[in-house]
């Protein structure tokens, strides 16, 4: 699914914003209606780019959305990033129906980011490219704390007496966050350990 270069109507815009459950500062209320119609075209637009999606089910109902982040801080400061997540349901011509959950984020006129949640599967742009597996998500999380602590990739290895490799593996996602080694990186990233088993994701506590 390619989002680079991909701008939304102002059409699309709107209705993306139409928020009539939600008040907030700023917005009048009720807002003035808008038409949604245009929005499960422009999702099966957007699906349409994933090369295995059975052009058999497309979305044929949508609610009014709500926002995730209305571009709006907290003291009326403006943002150009919105995000917001639109149910409602996709058909086939089969008469089947699933529960449909797109989540939109933009900037100004730009896509940033899409994901649909279409039943309990969900669907989004891939990090790596064709053929390769997802990185596991702790990967960034790892990178973003060691950088942050301006921890090198040498100086966690020598930290955990793991190899300079694994650390690399770690950070890139090509390896799993196993309790051992997640053991090992909260010591040297002064973390609990029970703090960095629940951003790995792993169940459990620690004894940190």
């Amino acid at each position: 699914m390619e989002l680079a270069n991909r701008t939304l109507t102002a059409d699309v815009i709107a209705a993306l914003r139409y928020w009539p459950g939600i008040i907030w500062g700023g917005q009048k209320n009720p807002p003035d209606p808008v038409d949604i119609t245009v929005l499960p075209p422009f999702f099966n637009e957007v699906l349409q780019d994933l090369p295995w999606w059975n052009r058999d089910w497309r979305v044929d109902h949508v609610e009014p959305g709500k926002p995730l982040d209305t571009g709006r801080g907290r003291y009326g400061l403006l943002s150009t990033y919105v995000e917001v997540f639109v149910p409602g349901t996709v058909g086939s011509s089969g008469g089947e129906s699933l529960p449909f959950v797109a989540k939109v984020g933009f900037a100004g006129e730009r896509l940033v980011g899409f994901q649909a949640k279409i039943g309990d599967v969900v669907l989004g742009p891939a990090t790596v490219p064709a053929g390769r597996p997802e990185p596991h998500p702790f990967a960034r999380l790892f990178t973003g704390l060691m950088d942050l602590r301006g921890i090198s990739v040498r100086e966690m290895a020598l930290a955990t007496e793991r190899s300079m490799s694994t650390i690399r593996m770690l950070r890139g996602g090509g390896t799993n966050p196993d309790p051992e080694l997640v053991q090992e990186v909260a010591w040297a990233l002064g973390m609990t350990e029970a703090d960095v088993r629940v951003i790995a994701g792993l169940d459990g506590g620690g004894t940190g």
